[in-house]
């Protein structure tokens, strides 16, 4: 182990917080809206919540999620003065390769559980195990159990406390990273910044804009795709970024409301066609509401999106310029348009650029076996 003291940690939640909580959703009054027939056009479908909410209340176990989310060995250390809560599996093969795996909003760490063995124990999986990896899942800052920050941070802040943590708490002098969402963003910049990565890995990939007359006309074609799906879907970031804490104060005070907010992202950035449990179930969508729920985080989640839009003003994420061996893995239900790889190109160095078969924006969490194995695959040549 490093300098930073790394202490066990166990997620144990007072039934005082759980009975709060319950009431709460017991007492949630439903809206009405335009139409009743399961239509999420105008944002979550109120018959669908009705139906979840029942669900939450009468058949949702969180004792028993809070054994699975206890499954994997977790920590806490304390990074620059915030208590990062992080899982870290040892893999299980002759020379592990270390690998931080970065979420993003509204997820959390519970969304790569399904991969977590299939990196860390491939053989357990009919893999090689000489493709194992040590694997390091934090929780974001004010996130779950990690401690909020006194005020919003961003992704290359962010990236600055990764990199102490695998270094300074763990001891590795040579690792990868991987990212989506906010994690995309965290692992380009630790790719950029930190001269122990070796190699990272991207399931969103979003190059920085540049001014017009700079833009190819692939470019251009692309951008303008991509501020049309901005523009139909972006309300929530800019409300996040501009007054975020109007609505974190609504959302934080009634479970029902956070899951109105939340669901309607997994609906419509999912792989779903429509039909939200064809890729998550109610269990799973429960506790990754509850991971954020019973820390009293939702709040200060939203705050990334200040961290981000601050950092921007301050110019800190001008010039990005990401040097290391570069994996893209494209799930072709990602609501945000994929740029051309001539485009990533500018900012990234990429060496793989794999389509994949099928998946959205959450893409460890909809599609565990296929997200493992790209990983595997984009790291192989790095060990």
């Amino acid at each position: 182990m490093g300098a930073i003291e790394v202490r066990a940690f166990r997620i144990e939640t007072s039934q005082v917080r759980l009975d709060e909580i319950h009431r709460k959703l017991a007492a949630a009054h439903f809206t009405y809206a335009p139409t009743d027939d399961g239509d999420w056009r105008y944002g979550a479908d109120v018959a669908y919540l009705k139906e979840f909410v029942t669900y939450w209340l009468e058949r949702y176990d969180w004792r028993a999620a809070e054994a699975e989310l206890n499954r994997f060995p977790q920590f806490k250390a304390n990074v620059e003065g915030l208590d990062v809560h992080f899982y870290h599996i040892r893999g299980k093969g002759p020379s592990p390769l270390p690998l931080i795996l970065t979420h993003g909003w509204p997820g959390s760490t519970y969304e790569f559980f399904g991969a977590i063995e299939r990196l860390s124990d491939p053989a357990r999986f009919g893999g090689d195990p000489r493709d194992a990896f040590d694997v390091i899942v934090p929780s974001l800052p004010g996130y779950g159990p990690s401690q909020r920050p006194a005020t919003p941070v961003g992704p290359r802040y962010v990236a600055s406390l990764w990199h102490k943590l695998m270094v300074e708490a763990l001891g590795y002098t040579r690792f990868v990273a991987q990212g989506g969402d906010w994690g995309s963003a965290v692992t380009s910049w630790l790719g950029a910044t930190a001269p122990e990565v070796a190699g990272i890995h991207l399931n969103l990939c979003v190059p920085p804009a540049i001014a017009l007359e700079q833009m190819s006309a692939e470019e251009r074609e692309w951008r303008a795709r991509f501020e049309a799906v901005q523009r139909q879907a972006s309300a929530y970031m800019m409300l996040h970024m501009t007054k975020p804490q109007t609505i974190a104060i609504a959302l934080s005070d009634s479970p029902m409301g956070y899951a109105a907010w939340v669901l309607e992202k997994f609906h419509g950035w999912g792989d779903t066609r429509g039909d939200i449990e064809t890729r998550f179930s109610k269990d799973q969508l429960i506790t990754n509401l509850m991971i954020h729920l019973t820390n009293d985080a939702v709040t200060s989640m939203i705050w990334s999106y200040v961290g981000a839009a601050m950092e921007v003003r301050r110019g800190e994420h001008a010039g990005l310029r990401v040097n290391v061996p570069t994996a893209c893995a494209l799930y072709p239900a990602e609501f945000l348009p994929h740029p051309p790889r001539s485009v990533a190109e500018r900012v990234w160095n990429i060496t793989r650029w794999e389509e994949m078969k099928s998946g959205g924006h959450f893409a460890a969490f909809e599609e565990p076996e296929a997200f493992a194995a790209d990983v595997t695959e984009a790291f192989r040549s790095l060990r």
